[in-house]
């Protein structure tokens, strides 16, 4: 008898520990393994190359575009890192209508404009973001909507009207955007646009294009269909065919 009361004593012993404290797992060894501890992981990547992407500050290599702080999560640290992070935005990107200032703005000509009423109102719009000063991006997105404009000026039958704001209004005179629209021989129906820095900063928070370094401008435009609301966004840097398809299905969508 006191054989048998020492033998069960000893199974509850064993049964009673072998559940530590904390809800830990047990090993083969019997010995606890402590709980996956979890860890804040931060990814950057390009707004417009979602494939693009990072753990650290940088720019994209495909457009030059400062990539985006996208996602921070938590995850297992157990667990199989992923590299892979959530898109930021398609190269075509329905968006919700802009709340777009009417704020006064200045053509190449040195017109005075409001621009909502007299740029945007009704219309079918296509808008970019450059500086007369830039040496990487801006020239080839210039250069990009000439042949758009020349592709439109086919026979597409539609009325669209391109607008390029500068995000360096500091600088970008009239004059120096009239000298910058020549030398990409820009036809009528291609305005572009400067104005007061507060009242342009304004507008590109709208237009979600703000930057506080003009080098780190968006190479994205901005699509829209006034009438119907409709507008999208696409990679400005796109062959100038895909661009016109883009404003074309915009300037059609009911």
């Amino acid at each position: 008898m006191l054989t048998k009361l020492i033998v069960a004593l000893a199974l509850i012993a064993l049964v009673s520990g072998a559940s530590p404290p904390g809800g830990g797992n047990i090993t083969a060894a019997g010995q606890a393994r402590p709980k996956p501890q979890s860890k804040k992981r931060t990814r950057y990547a390009c707004p417009m190359h979602p494939e693009v992407n990072s753990g650290k500050p940088g720019k994209c290599p495909k457009c030059g575009m400062a990539l985006r702080l996208v996602e921070e999560e938590t995850e297992d640290a157990a667990a199989p890192a992923n590299d892979t992070a959530k898109p930021a935005a398609d190269d075509s990107d329905p968006l919700s209508p802009p709340e777009i200032p009417d704020i006064i703005v200045y053509d190449q000509d040195g017109k005075r404009l409001k621009f909502y009423t007299d740029l945007v109102k009704g219309k079918v719009v296509a808008i970019n973001f450059i500086f007369t000063t830039c040496t990487t991006i801006c020239p080839p997105l210039t250069a990009t909507f000439r042949r758009v404009q020349q592709e439109l000026e086919k026979g597409t039958g539609r009325d669209v009207r391109l607008i390029s704001i500068s995000v360096d209004p500091l600088v970008d005179t009239p004059e120096r955007l009239r000298d910058f629209a020549a030398k990409f021989k820009a036809q009528p129906g291609w305005t572009f646009v400067t104005g007061d820095k507060i009242e342009i900063d304004s507008l590109l928070r709208a237009l979600g294009a703000a930057v506080t370094n003009k080098n780190d401008h968006t190479p994205i435009v901005l699509v829209g269909n006034d009438a119907t609301g409709y507008w999208t966004r696409t990679y400005g840097l796109s062959p100038p065919a895909a661009l016109v398809k883009v404003i074309t299905e915009t300037a059609d969508h009911k």
